[in-house]
């Protein structure tokens, strides 16, 4: 399914209130330093709503298509191919990427990789049981192929997540008209149902091993407990000799 499906949601009156609700989100979520690096995979084109480049100068958007605001760093490439550093991102942020994405699982890696150690990431994605997306989707059939072959489940990402070895620090509900947070993972499913999208936020766990190696025990070394009394007496018999 093409990317353009997510533009022509954009512009529904649904669509724009999703838009406005994900720019608070996003907003919020962003809590790093405007001198650390920041990474947005697929560009949205209204960056500026929840980010002001002129004070984060280090926001880097990468794009097959070049898209996004004008006013961040810019880079075409795939996103399953970042042309990053390891270890040198300090937030990663995916607004709709993975769900149009054929190697969304390769991304994620990448997304792990280029990620520091402690580092921050966030998936925004459409809930793939919203009765408004559904119709959505099926209005603008010509934009897809298949239904269930993009839309990504919260326990799939969840999954992905646990297996990078990335911890949950709150989920979002983007409802009707309103979002909720919750601390951890999704609370409930029924929320679901009436939510046009959700969204996570995550940050990187790096778990070094300690080796068990087995102890090995100096040998004892046994020394009479008379031999230095009988020196002792030798010596001082000898002296009076």
């Amino acid at each position: 399914m093409k990317r353009k499906f997510l533009f022509a949601l954009y512009q529904t009156p649904r669509g724009k209130l999703l838009q406005s609700m994900e720019a608070k989100y996003l907003k919020r979520c962003i809590t790093v330093s405007c001198k650390q690096n920041q990474l947005q995979i697929g560009g949205l084109g209204w960056e500026n709503e929840f980010i002001d480049c002129s004070l984060y100068q280090n926001y880097l958007i990468v794009d097959g298509k070049g898209l996004g605001t004008t006013a961040a760093l810019k880079v075409n490439a795939k996103a399953y191919s970042l042309p990053i550093q390891t270890e040198s991102m300090d937030l990663v942020i995916i607004p709709h990427m993975l769900e149009f994405d054929a190697h969304r699982f390769r991304t994620m890696r990448e997304v792990h990789r280029v990620l520091k150690p402690g580092g921050e990431l966030v998936i925004l994605n459409f809930s793939p049981i919203s009765v408004y997306v559904r119709f959505q989707f099926l209005w603008d059939k010509k934009f897809g192929e298949s239904w269930r072959a993009h839309f990504i489940t919260r326990l799939r990402v969840l999954d992905w997540l646990k297996l990078l070895n990335f911890e949950v620090l709150h989920t979002a509900e983007f409802g009707l008209d309103a979002f909720t947070i919750t601390n951890g993972e999704f609370a409930s499913i029924v929320k679901s149902i009436f939510s046009i999208g959700y969204g996570v936020k995550a940050v990187k766990r790096q778990y070094s091993l300690i080796p068990f190696e087995p102890i090995k025990q100096a040998k004892a070394q046994f020394v009479a407990a008379n031999a230095g009394l009988e020196t002792n007496i030798h010596k001082t018999n000898k002296k009076y000799d």
